[in-house]
């Protein structure tokens, strides 16, 4: 829920929740109308694909209980597609939209940027993702952002360790209270 106006309002689903974002705070989203259409044609391609990466690929490749060799190659298939897709149009771009950081880049960023990090599945080496050299430069960029960095360290799951945040409650707490500036339990 966004209670930030004079009548609440309900939000769902990370597009929208990216969109609706955006266009409350008037950042991220191309405000030239011949740009906007590029970022939301692919911030929801995003959300058409990640679902082949995450639910397919992931859970095959990385949690199924069983490796079946079939929907393992079929997945991987699709997610080097995609990746060649990204890879295509990041050779002549330097984010989804020219030079402009916007929410397509935030939310491909999260899956696919993540899986060229080595974040995800341990999957590497498996699927190649050296020859995504587009996609790998456009990861690195994103995040050596600042606030990808802050984010990163409130979110377990991607967070190393050392710099997890495990409780925010001001600004300078990014500062101070990382993993690695709080003593350890029992130390003096």
């Amino acid at each position: 829920m966004d209670y930030s106006g004079e009548t609440p309002v309900r939000v769902f689903e990370s597009g929208a929740i990216l969109l609706h974002l955006a266009e409350t705070f008037g950042a991220f989203l191309p405000a030239d109308p011949a740009k906007r259409p590029e970022c939301l044609s692919w911030l929801f391609w995003q959300m058409g694909s990640a679902p082949y990466l995450g639910g397919g690929f992931g859970h095959f490749y990385a949690y199924a209980p069983e490796k079946f060799e079939y929907p393992i190659n079929r997945f991987t298939m699709e997610t080097k597609r995609q990746l060649d897709v990204l890879d295509r149009h990041l050779a002549d771009s330097q984010f989804m939209v020219g030079d402009e950081y916007t929410v397509a880049d935030i939310a491909i960023w999260s899956w696919y940027g993540q899986l060229v990090l080595g974040r995800l599945y341990d999957a590497v080496t498996f699927l190649d993702v050296e020859s995504y050299t587009h996609v790998k430069r456009w990861a690195d960029a994103i995040d050596a952002r600042p606030a990808v960095l802050r984010g990163r360290k409130v979110n377990r799951n991607f967070g190393e360790p050392e710099m997890q945040l495990h409780e925010r409650h001001a600004a300078a707490d990014f500062d101070t209270k990382t993993q690695d500036k709080v003593a350890p339990e029992g130390a003096d």
